[in-house]
Formats: C-alpha cells, structure tokens, sequence
C-alpha cells in the first residue's frame, strides 16, 4: 500500500461515498489517486434514506420507492400533501453501498483499506494531512475528508443538542394494507410525553411497508420503548394484526446548532461530521449532496472549501430558533408542524427545509408559526444574553 495520496476518504458512509461517487464521475480526478478508508464491512442494509427533489439526481438508478403524495397527521391538522413539482425518495443502503463501489471498481487511481482510524491531523507544516490508522501506520494526503466523528460534540452556552433517534420495522402483510402510491409523511397523533414524536409509513408494495418510530428530544428511550411504540402504532392506527417484521434498523442523528468546522487546513468535514444534518429536521442526504458537489466544483477551481452560503447562513438562523422554543417547551412540535403544513403549500416547506426558499416563503412560514413563542425565541437568537 502506497503512503501518498492527493485524497484520502475517511468513512464509507453516505458522505464519503457520495463524493468518491462525484470524483470518479468527473474526468478531472482520474489521475488523482485517492484512498478510502473505512472500518465496517459495508454489506448489509442497515439504514435507509428518504428525500425530496425535482430532478434525478446521480442515484436515481438506485432509488427504491417514490411517493408523489405524501400524508400529514395531527390532533391539530391531517390532510394530504401534493408536493409536485417533488418526488419523496428512498434509497437502501446495501444498494448505495454496492452502487458506489462497483462503479469505483472500474478506476485504478482508487484504492480501499479496511482499517480503524485512530486520528486525522494537519502536518506541521500544513502541507499536508496525515491520517494516523491504530496499528500505527501513517498514511498523507494533500487533503483528507473526513465523515468521523472522534469525540462527542461540544455544545457551549445558549446552543442546544437534540436527537433525531428512531426504530423502524419494515413489515410484510399476508393480504393486501398499502397504498404504495402515497406515503405518511408525519404521524403526530402518537404519545408526546417525550417530546416531538412522529411515525413514518413508506408502503413500497401492497403488503410491504417501512414503518418508523422517531424522536427529537434529548434523551434517548429504553430500547424496548421503541417496539411496543411501533406495535401499537400497527395495531392501534394501521388496524394490521397479522404481519411479519422482514428487517430493523435504528439511527440516532444530531440536531444542533453548535458549529462543525467544515475546515481545518487540509482536513475537510463531510456529513454529519461537517453539519451536513439539518438541525431542525435530522435531514442530511440532500445537504451531503449539496456539500459534495460544492467540493468538487471548489477543488477543480481552486476555491474556498469552507465557504458558507447566505441560505445556509439563513437555515443555521432558522434551526437555531426552533431548537430553542423546543429546548424551553414553549410550544410542542407537533402544533409547530401541523401549523406550518396547515398554513403552507408543502411544496414551499419542503423547499424551506432545503434552506432554498423565498424571503418571501419564509415570511409566510414564519406568519403560520405563533408570534408570541417565535418571535422572542428569535430575538434571543439574534441578541444573546451574555
């Protein structure tokens, strides 16, 4: 194995594979030799990843289900969604997984090391970046990306961490339960005594449907909580008594608005590890999109990779607010949902929760919300009390 790359990927997980994808993709890296370098034997399907857009995008070849139609459930507002001009995709990760790397079998100038990372630092000289592996072996790089988080996120004074944290069941039905034409969305009608609280039903088939418990709060669950919410959930609202669970997974995302570097030197953050989860929602396969594409472009024109655009900068604002009325339980998040779905065409919260929308969108989103509860939270936001 060679010591010197132009690139190193650490982690081969959404983010890392999402940009070896756009490298090898793009004729100006064939001759980089780029290294990836991931400790887990990505052959299994353990997660799953649901988004929104208007267009194909590179991995629509192995997107698994869409849903044009999307349905919206309260105790303050149901109804369905029409997000056109978006489509609500799934991809499995096994399929991303194989994707990725049988399209970069192809490429010689790419190389794979199953190894645990033990540190990523800049050389002394900040010439380059050395990624430390635990047997000791050192490799460089003229620059690493890294999706690693080493050690928990640090949240100072008037920043809030939340957990997206979630079990899902993907169950197959003996007769026919599912509209697979149409997916929930959100499900708020679900206990809220732990905090903002939702289900998802993503029918793939007639019988076969990914059913999801999820969370933003601080704390986690028993494990057993998580079951006997999806049980009664398919046996209280989905009226399904005879089933079988075919696969589970569970995640847990950050939502925070404290700040991920997104560079150090020549160590580039991806993922959740370079903020690319949406601190308001848990989404992050759009923005690790985003962020990927951004690299590629600033690397083939040498441009900043730590640049931050005004609607990130906006979104940041944005997320920041609505962790707060959550961290002071000034309103639950169910209410804040349902009055913002209630209020607005989908379409435009979706395109909100892209950071891509109007001032004047966000004005009405903004005008849906109470203005008691939002707007001294904003106030703190904009003025922080020292």
């Amino acid at each position: 194995m060679e010591k010197k790359y132009d690139y190193i990927i650490a982690g081969a997980g959404c983010a890392g594979l999402s940009l070896l994808m756009r490298m090898i993709n793009d004729p100006f890296f064939i001759e980089k030799k780029i290294l990836v370098i991931e400790s887990a034997v990505k052959n299994t399907n353990d997660r799953t990843w649901c988004f929104w857009e208007t267009e194909p995008g590179i991995f629509e070849p192995i997107v698994h289900h869409q849903w044009k139609q999307l349905d919206f459930f309260s105790n303050y507002f149901s109804g369905s969604l029409d997000i056109h001009p978006y489509a609500y995709k799934m991809i499995q990760g096994i399929d991303f997984y194989q994707f990725v790397m049988n399209a970069a079998a192809a490429y010689k100038n790419v190389s794979w090391l199953h190894a645990q990372i033990k540190s990523i630092n800049n050389s002394s000289d900040l010439a380059n970046a050395q990624v430390a592996l635990e047997d000791g072996t050192v490799i460089v790089a003229d620059k690493v990306f890294n999706s690693i988080l080493f050690a928990p996120i640090k949240v100072a004074q008037h920043q809030f961490y939340f957990q997206q944290h979630f079990k899902g069941w993907l169950i197959e039905t003996t007769k026919p339960c599912f509209d697979a034409s149409k997916a929930t969305f959100m499900d708020f009608r679900v206990g809220q005594e732990h905090g903002t609280t939702f289900m998802y039903v993503l029918p793939v088939s007639a019988n076969k449907a990914l059913i999801e418990y999820t969370l933003f709060t601080e704390q986690l669950l028993e494990k057993s909580a998580y079951d006997l919410a999806l049980k009664n959930y398919i046996n209280d609202f989905l009226k399904i008594r005879d089933y079988r669970i075919v696969h589970e997974e569970f995640g847990i995302i950050p939502m925070t608005n404290a700040p991920l570097p997104r560079q150090e030197g020549n160590i580039i953050y991806i993922g959740i590890a370079g903020g690319q989860a949406k601190a308001s929602s848990g989404y992050a396969f759009k923005f690790i999109q985003k962020r990927t594409a951004g690299i590629i472009d600033a690397l083939k024109n040498g441009a900043s990779l730590s640049a931050s655009s005004f609607n990130a900068r906006k979104g940041y604002l944005y997320d920041s607010v609505l962790l707060r009325v959550l961290h002071e339980r000034k309103l639950n998040g169910d209410l804040i949902f349902a009055s913002i779905f209630k209020n607005v065409n989908a379409a435009d919260v979706l395109t909100f929760l892209d950071n891509e929308s109007s001032l004047f969108t966000d004005l009405r989103i903004m005008n849906s919300v109470p203005t008691g509860v939002f707007l001294p939270a904003a106030i703190k936001e904009l003025i922080p009390i020292k």
